[in-house]
């Protein structure tokens, strides 16, 4: 017989995660009241890691093409919204601006994707690491249109008049004022949510189901009547949208691009996050992002308070806050493969599994235990039948 109370609890499920989201969205949109710049900052900068970390989880987790090129593309978000928006340039609206620049960013991501199509594996490593190299030499040469080693500052997002920045006069919303972090953490939000269902929806439809194939057997996917060349290169082509759309976010809240942020260290920040938070997965990508991202930033504001860490720029010899933020996510790298090979995301969803599955309390025992002896006492059936009957299906 089935469980009558089994309808009830799919419909409280049901009701339970809208409801959770529901919650999440409100507290973090609540945050800006009470938080100060510095923590908002970590947020923007948490907010745009896990955008392209989720798009590099699409690429290297659910595709299976290995990357090492994500701060190209990254760089290209971000300097090609600086150039559009920007004087010397088009000098074209903000808004616009910004879609150009993740539409550039998948361009790029698009003639790449012919390679993407035809290597796979470490080669396909090696062939995305020469973009970094390349990358980094034309930010540094092409002085016009990056400004060079020093770099450019970026022009403020405006949408419908409202300005993404610092305004006088300044935007005062019950008593708090909203400078550029508490305007950027709302766009940061957008962004991401945007980023959240698109790619989950991309996971649960057709084409995650065809990545998935491609990624466990190219020779199956193929018989199955996956066009294997046209997916591998559809799947670099989104994921560096994606890393445009992180670029464009990053350049806001920095204010500042420079060509050496977006170096080799960069990509290897980004594989980071997936194997951390777990491969294919976008709450998996996101909680990665923000372990890499937050972990030296509050490092380096807490240096005086750590063993063994020296504070910036005292040159004492000791280990820098971002030094050990590296080696402390390194050695959580080296734990989670060999303990938790799916990453956080798949240690949480063992842990829930876990406790759904815990046995009864001794009350709710203590009750079966008596309903079953009630039931023998009044029926009439002997010991062997009812045992008989509990290996019936």
């Amino acid at each position: 017989m089935s469980d009558p109370r089994k309808p009830n609890s799919l419909l409280d499920g049901r009701l339970l995660k809208p409801g959770r989201l529901l919650l999440v969205a409100l507290l973090l949109c609540a945050l800006p009241f009470y938080l100060d710049a510095f923590w908002l900052r970590i947020g923007l900068f948490s907010m745009a890691a896990a955008i392209g970390a989720v798009g590099l989880s699409l690429l290297s987790g659910t595709a299976g093409q290995l990357s090492l090129g994500h701060a190209f593309f990254l760089a290209v978000g971000a300097y090609g919204y600086v150039w559009l928006a920007g004087e010397p340039g088009p000098g074209l609206p903000p808004l616009l601006a910004a879609v150009l620049a993740v539409l550039l960013a998948g361009a790029a991501g698009g003639l790449f994707s012919p390679v993407a199509g035809r290597v796979k594996g470490i080669y396909l490593g090696v062939a995305t690491l020469a973009l970094v190299f390349l990358g980094h030499h034309v930010l540094l040469t092409a002085d016009s249109v990056t400004g060079g080693f020093n770099g450019r500052s970026v022009p403020p997002l405006e949408i419908g008049g409202f300005t993404f920045a610092e305004s006088d006069p300044g935007l005062t919303v019950l008593g708090v004022p909203f400078g550029a972090e508490e305007r950027l953490w709302y766009l940061g939000l957008a962004l991401f949510a945007l980023t959240w269902f698109t790619a989950r929806g991309v996971l649960r439809g057709r084409p995650g189901r065809a990545l998935s194939a491609l990624r466990d057997s190219e020779t199956a996917a193929s018989v199955m009547g996956v066009p294997v060349a046209r997916y591998r290169s559809a799947a670099f082509v989104v994921s560096s949208m994606y890393a445009g759309l992180a670029g464009v976010l990053l350049a806001l809240s920095f204010r500042r691009v420079v060509p050496d942020y977006f170096s080799l260290l960069l990509s290897v920040d980004y594989l980071a996050m997936i194997v951390i938070g777990g491969l294919g997965s976008v709450a998996g990508a996101t909680a990665g992002a923000v372990f890499v991202t937050t972990l030296p930033l509050l490092m380096t504001r807490y240096a005086d308070q750590l063993p063994l860490v020296a504070t910036p720029g005292s040159g004492d010899g000791s280990i820098g806050p971002t030094e050990a933020a590296r080696y402390l996510y390194g050695a959580a790298i080296v734990v989670i493969l060999l303990f938790a090979p799916d990453g956080l995301h798949g240690l949480a969803r063992r842990t829930r599994a876990r406790l759904r599955r815990r046995p009864p309390g001794p009350s709710s025992a203590t009750t079966e235990t008596t309903g079953n002896a009630a039931t023998t006492d009044t029926s009439a059936t002997p010991a062997s039948t009812a045992r008989a009957k509990e290996h019936t299906p």
